[in-house]
């Protein structure tokens, strides 16, 4: 009898708050923008689990700081935090353990009744909640002490990310307090509650809070300044005038620019391998960038080492392997031309840099030239002149 006393007097309190609110005008009940808020909330917080969910449940409390920048779109620091219960069941075992954990929380707010509403206040606002931060547990000595069955529990605490999306349910009760009740779903890395899902947790969290509501104080000599300034001084005199203003317009025309790349592979004596990577990266990227493009590939001997036979078979082998690798990276053999001459022809004066193959590709490439015209418009501009 007497919860039901004091719950009938809670709701009076509540009905003649709303009442005393609604009697104001819209003016006087809608705060200015930007908006600051407080708030304080406490309610109930489950992270699912293989184990019975309904046996997991345990309180939890939150309080934010935060802004509403336009009656749509606000922010807020959100901090969140009790006390977590796991469970463990199979055949041998049936355990309950508890962790404690806090999370923190950058959080985007939404207001759906002012995004779709055309009056300037609403008593009753409907948020939509999204946000990411950091989420902390420690204290997990009872789950640790079960290490056979829960490989994964920790016992020096544990960092996560978390990910959250909810919605929240406002009611004004006068111009600066209101009541929520909110529901968020929040994601945390795997491993959190010390039992292994090879995907993230997921903890839902109810609760109810007060919201307390302040705006930002404007300069009142700011206004009075603006207030002045709008103010018309009677006998005005305006006329208008013809200004000239100059500007810069740029035009483009197109282009096509030649494009030249060479790259030198130099090899130890008597050896054939093409091991070049970066350059053939390097090639890749002139063809992509160039168009049309021809790739030539020229192989060498040095004249002081082997004989004239061996070093034509040499510059051969460097000549193939050279084709082999430009075509396994993907480049057309139709843009390939290849060559080898021995130690017939020594392309550099030092003989040990004469054991080479030299590939140069050629392209076209579209461009742009940018021309600046100097040019003028005419603009009608009313003056005051007394």
């Amino acid at each position: 009898m007497n919860h039901i006393k004091k719950t009938s007097l809670l709701l009076t309190a509540l009905f003649l708050m709303t009442t005393g609110a609604n009697a104001q005008t819209e003016e006087e009940k809608a705060l200015s923008y930007p908006q600051l808020f407080l708030s304080a909330q406490a309610g109930t917080q489950v992270t699912f689990s293989d184990y019975n969910n309904w046996e997991l449940f345990t309180p939890t409390a939150s309080f934010s700081f935060g802004t509403f920048i336009t009656p749509v779109v606000g922010a807020r620091l959100n901090i969140n935090g009790a006390w977590n219960k796991g469970g463990y069941l199979d055949n041998e075992e049936d355990f309950r353990y508890e962790y404690k954990y806090m999370t923190s929380n950058i959080d985007l707010m939404v207001n759906l009744v002012n995004l779709i509403g055309k009056k300037s206040y609403y008593p009753v606002n409907v948020y939509l909640i999204g946000g990411l931060g950091l989420n902390y547990a420690w204290d997990n000595d009872e789950a640790y002490e079960h290490k056979d069955k829960l490989p994964l529990a920790y016992d020096d605490g544990r960092f996560s990310h978390n990910a959250r999306i909810g919605a929240q349910v406002a009611c004004d009760i006068s111009k600066h307090f209101s009541i929520n009740l909110e529901l968020t779903a929040n994601t945390l890395k795997d491993r959190f509650n010390s039992k292994y899902h090879n995907k993230g947790d997921w903890q839902f969290v109810g609760q109810l809070g007060m919201t307390y509501k302040f705006a930002a104080k404007k300069n009142r000599k700011a206004k009075e300044q603006t207030e002045i300034a709008m103010q018309t001084e009677p006998d005005e005199v305006w006329e208008t005038r013809q200004d000239t203003i100059w500007y810069d317009e740029i035009i483009e025309t197109p282009k096509v620019d030649n494009g030249s790349r060479t790259w030198t592979i130099f090899y130890d004596i008597s050896k054939t391998d093409f091991a070049a990577e970066e350059q053939l990266q390097s090639i890749g990227a002139f063809l992509k960038d160039f168009r049309d493009c021809k790739v030539d590939i020229k192989s060498y001997a040095d004249a002081k080492t082997g004989n004239a036979q061996m070093n034509m078979e040499l510059s051969k082998q460097r000549m193939e392997k050279a084709v082999k690798a430009l075509t396994n990276a993907g480049i057309p053999t139709s843009s390939i031309t290849s060559s080898y001459y021995g130690d017939t022809i020594q392309p550099f004066s030092e003989n040990d840099k004469n054991r080479v193959t030299i590939i140069v590709a050629n392209g076209l490439k579209d461009g742009k030239d940018k021309k600046t015209i100097r040019k003028f418009k005419t603009k009608e501009v009313r003056y005051r002149v007394k």
